[in-house]
């Protein structure tokens, strides 16, 4: 199993990425899962002083040949991130191997009942990560690829594109579970339009398709709009 430490504009010291090939044990990891390929550890800083206890960020993402499996925190130094990143990690692993004998003796687990197996902590990562700016009078306007910023920021801009093989909704809820997401974006092999699954309050999910041709069915929609509700 190959691990890869890299920096997000921040360099890494050898020190911590030796602490990140002994903590990261490849034999623990690999009886939750042994189909694993790699990991990659990504590490990025935030110098605004107002979140000195959240400065250094820690980004684990497993690669197999199942799905892809992200976890990450953030802390005052980066040894606590990638302890707090590693439990997470570990523990969407544990889910996923225990889920994976589940199924295969009772069955697919309904959507329904997602959330009562895999516990409600999920949070938006790189893949979603908000992007805000702080506005000010006077400030010059800068352009960042096809946005426009004003003022200092921060803004953090990140843009990625990933393959999309069609799947099914109850698919796509666990696989929004194993990255931590409150969403998740797919195509719907029923009705082959790119489609979100998103948590909701409670144990409700929602789902949102997009048809090109601007018509919607009655039937797919709440009364908020373009979002049905899952049942829990």
């Amino acid at each position: 199993m190959d691990i890869v430490v890299k920096g997000r504009k921040t360099e890494v010291p050898d020190r911590f990425r030796k602490h990140v090939a002994e903590k990261l044990n490849p034999e623990r990891i690999q009886k939750l899962d042994a189909k694993v390929i790699s990991l990659d550890v990504e590490v990025s800083k935030e110098h605004n002083p107002r979140q000195a206890d959240r400065s250094d960020r820690v980004e684990i993402t497993l690669r197999s040949r199942g799905p892809v499996i992200r976890a990450e925190a953030a802390a005052a130094d980066p040894y606590a991130a990638l302890d707090l990143a590693q439990d997470k990690l570990e523990a969407r692993l544990r889910k996923q191997h225990d889920k994976r004998y589940t199924r295969r003796g009772s069955g697919r687990i309904p959507a329904a009942e997602v959330a009562d197996v895999v516990p409600n902590a999920a949070t938006l990562n790189g893949n979603g990560e908000l992007v805000g700016a702080e506005k000010a009078d006077a400030i010059p306007t800068t352009r960042i690829g096809s946005l426009e910023v004003q003022g200092e920021g921060p803004l953090i801009v990140r843009e990625k594109t990933h393959s999309a093989s069609p799947m099914s909704l109850d698919q796509a809820l666990y696989e929004m579970e194993l990255v931590g997401h409150d969403f998740y974006l797919f195509v719907d092999s029923d009705t082959k339009m790119p489609s979100v699954v998103y948590r909701r309050h409670g144990y409700d999910y929602g789902v949102i398709h997009l048809n090109a041709d601007g018509a919607s069915s009655s039937g797919e929609l709440d009364g908020a709009g373009a979002g049905g509700a899952l049942g829990g």
